[in-house]
């Protein structure tokens, strides 16, 4: 994890000011970590330049761990963004029961600038769908995985007890 100084000095955080000494937003619990996943999911599925000081406004106003909400927003990287955004398209397009276009697809700048006067509204609807539903998921099973961490740490330490109390 990057230093907490280093991430409040950055440069397009700076904006955040005060708000960057919030305990919470630095702490690894399941709350904070289960809330920066859904957090830095959601943000990632927005077609939109400087997605992380959207992901770390989000994640200050929800209070959760700041770091991880806006390291998983590279999750869309200019290796990921097109095969992504393209699933995007094409949820959109489903949920608007429109034929997404495929036979001139191709994973191009230029093609997307193109077609964009056909593609921005299935586009946009697809994002907030793949957004919502990646969010909702990511939190969902970092909360159960946390728990079966937990549940296995408990029951480890039950039988390391167990073991001591024999000795």
């Amino acid at each position: 994890m990057p230093d907490h100084k280093i991430i409040r000095e950055h440069k397009h955080l700076k904006v955040f000011g005060n708000l960057l000494h919030d305990g919470n937003l630095w702490h690894f619990n399941r709350r904070s970590v289960s809330g920066a996943f859904a957090v830095g999911f959601f943000c990632a599925f927005i077609p939109l330049p400087l997605q992380m000081v959207i992901a770390a406004a989000i994640a200050i106003i929800a209070r959760v761990n700041l770091p991880v909400s806006v390291s998983l927003v590279w999750i869309t990287n200019p290796v990921t963004m097109p095969p992504i955004f393209y699933l995007s398209y094409k949820v959109g397009a489903f949920a608007m029961g429109q034929e997404a276009i495929t036979s001139e697809y191709k994973l191009t700048a230029e093609w997307f600038t193109e077609q964009l006067d056909v593609i921005w509204q299935p586009f946009l609807l697809g994002s907030f769908i793949c957004a919502v539903i990646s969010a909702a998921l990511a939190y969902v099973l970092i909360r159960f995985l946390w728990r079966l961490h937990i549940i296995s740490h408990i029951k480890e330490r039950k039988a390391r007890m167990k073991q001591h109390s024999k000795s």
